[in-house]
């Protein structure tokens, strides 16, 4: 009976984002940059704000923090990917195929509770300036990063936990460039139809709580400004663009692959690339360019 809940399938066929040749060709040099400047750019804003005592505060903290999510995000799909475009016979063993779904949802999972912890440091500096410096403390910096480890990697046990001894004994193609749940249920050899909406509700349930937490955050921080000062609001919405612009950024992708899926295999592909590959490149080139201070620390690196 042990035997017979395993899993017959020892591995996956990808389909990869295309079949021409010359697209994969340059496919292949396209990601191989956009992943080596993700790994530069985020490397290099956690090294810089470990090395410059000018950045050791909760935000910058809280930010060193996000771009090392998002290279380990970046790092669960993207090298696989570089790879298959190099391959005619694109596979990927089960156990892999369960890894990049485990840690796909953990740094994924991890990331939109940081994003939630960056906002409430908004919240505070701008909306309690008096009390950030008690408040935002250094117990309570860690206390939000561990937090957001935490969920992660409970939210990626859950929805680990639903598929994993699933049988697979018949198709075994995957549409798509990495393994994902949706995708992947598909496959099994059974009716999926209850575990899709338990699968659906987890994932959504932290995405509905998170992104509801951030749209209080800052809309809460923009009506204290607002009602205070102009000049105020101005530099808070200045301080606060490039936030939203990393929460859009991240929880449209996530939004119409499982809580909305709109189930057009190209644009599934788009999103898919989108959020594995480009969000992750976006978000140290939104920070640094937006933000003044770190600007003046790669000025005192050259130096």
């Amino acid at each position: 009976m042990e035997e017979a809940n395993q899993s017959v399938v020892s591995e996956f066929i990808i389909l990869g984002l295309c079949d021409s040749w010359e697209l994969q060709a340059f496919f292949l040099v396209t990601f191989s940059s956009l992943y080596l400047i993700t790994v530069l750019g985020n490397l290099f804003i956690v090294v810089i704000i470990i090395t410059d005592l000018h950045l050791h505060s909760p935000m910058y903290f809280l930010l060193a923090n996000l771009s090392f999510i998002d290279f380990c995000l970046s790092s669960v799909t993207t090298p696989k990917m570089i790879t298959d475009f190099l391959k005619e016979n694109k596979t990927i063993s089960f156990g892999g195929c369960m890894c990049q779904i485990f840690f796909g949802h953990f740094f994924g999972g991890g990331e939109m509770v940081l994003l939630v912890s960056m906002a409430y440091d908004r919240y505070v500096a701008i909306c309690k300036p008096l009390h950030y410096s008690s408040i935002m403390d250094r117990h309570m910096c860690i206390a939000l990063v561990m937090t957001s480890w935490i969920i992660g990697f409970l939210h990626s046990v859950s929805q680990l936990a639903l598929i994993v001894k699933l049988p697979f004994c018949g198709p075994r193609e995957l549409d798509s460039f990495f393994c994902d749940i949706p995708l992947v249920i598909k496959l099994a050899c059974m009716d999926t139809s209850i575990l899709e909406i338990l699968i659906n509700a987890d994932s959504g349930v932290l995405a509905t709580i998170c992104f509801t937490l951030l749209l209080i955050s800052y809309s809460h921080i923009l009506f204290t400004v607002c009602l205070h000062s102009t000049d105020g609001a101005s530099k808070a919405l200045s301080t606060c663009t490039a936030h939203v612009t990393v929460v859009v950024l991240f929880f449209g992708p996530c939004i119409f692959i499982y809580l909305w899926p709109v189930s057009i295999t190209w644009v599934d592909k788009f999103l898919a690339v989108f959020y594995a590959v480009i969000t992750p490149l976006l978000n140290p080139a939104i920070y640094t360019l937006r933000n003044k201070e770190i600007k003046n620390a790669m000025k005192r690196l050259r130096c």
